[in-house]
């Protein structure tokens, strides 16, 4: 952002409350680790030549991480930008300036992280600055699943639904969609994310959400199997997995042991909240799997560090805020 600035802006500058859009943002900016994850971009993010100069790396950063924490499309994006001065200051952008990028480079910032893994790079980058900072526990797994909508009408170009999309029946109800799986600790710190349609069975996924160094793994019933457990617990791995009624209901006993072990596993539910309650991700905004894989990577990464922003800011900051 340069020296200059509009009326708006030092009026805005001027005023006495912050609000909590104002307080979210400057909390993320000051806990996402935005050099280590400019360094993993920059060799892949285009070069200043002859021609149209590329905008700065880490505006475009900014901007597409605002369109994760909004739920903004691309034109949602580059309008907000112009609307909301709050935005405008998290991304470094000043209107007088005239450098506002347009939801085509919005677009073809996105599709360079999708071509280029980085999403899960960025993933990965914040999984290792939390486990530095020992706030990534590494003794125990939570797997656990949630289904993202899919639109099921064929009143569309293609006159078609999504061919990646499935339709799954929970409880009473149909879904067409997605489904996001994830491995996380005992505090909700998500370590593994894959996608598959909405009608994969959970328990496929199981050894994709597991990093080997578990002595504990949780998950409901649907990831119940008892040959998993002979296994796991031949390797000295708790298996906290809830018991699934056989032939005959469960005692008692084992209600009560699936009870104790919910109360550990309801924390891998706390990622999905942030993302789905909290950021809007409720429903698939692409076609295909992989690109929503890709946002779901970003939104992970940036849903860990907002679950333990407060253990990252620094004191005087969150004295500041």
């Amino acid at each position: 952002m340069g020296n200059q600035r509009t009326f708006a802006s030092m009026a805005w500058q001027g005023k006495g409350k912050v609000t909590r859009r104002e307080r979210f943002l400057a909390e993320m900016d000051a806990v996402i680790p935005w050099a280590r994850l400019l360094a993993l971009i920059e060799p892949h993010y285009p070069k200043a030549g002859q021609g149209r100069q590329p905008l700065g790396l880490e505006k475009m950063l900014r901007i597409y991480f605002l369109q994760q924490w909004f739920n903004l499309s691309d034109p949602q994006a580059e309008d907000a930008i112009y609307d909301s001065e709050s935005m405008r200051r998290f991304a470094r952008v000043e209107l007088s300036e005239e450098v506002v990028p347009d939801e085509t480079t919005i677009l073809r910032f996105r599709h360079l992280l999708e071509k280029h893994g980085l999403t899960q790079a960025i993933f990965d980058a914040v999984a290792g600055l939390l486990e530095e900072r020992r706030l990534l526990l590494r003794a125990g797994t939570i797997v656990d699943a949630t289904i993202i909508a899919a639109p099921a009408s064929t009143k569309n170009a293609t006159a078609s639904r999504d061919p990646e999309m499935k339709q799954t029946r929970k409880g009473k109800n149909w879904h067409f969609g997605m489904k996001l799986h994830i491995g996380a600790d005992k505090r909700g710190i998500v370590h593994r994310v894959t996608a598959t349609d909405a009608a994969a069975a959970d328990i496929t996924q199981l050894p994709a959400l597991l990093h080997g160094q578990e002595r504990e793994v949780f998950g409901d019933q649907a990831y119940w199997k008892e040959a998993d457990r002979k296994t796991f617990e031949a390797r000295g791995v708790r298996y906290r997995i809830n018991r699934r009624p056989n032939l005959k209901p469960l005692s008692e006993r084992w209600r009560m042991i699936n009870r104790a072990r919910s109360r550990t596993r309801a924390c891998g539910e706390h990622a999905f909240r942030v993302i789905k309650q909290l950021w809007g991700f409720a429903k698939v905004r692409y076609r295909g799997l992989k690109k929503n894989l890709c946002r779901a990577q970003t939104m992970f990464a940036l849903a860990n560090l907002y679950q333990v922003r407060r253990e990252l800011l620094p004191a005087a900051a969150r004295f500041a805020l």
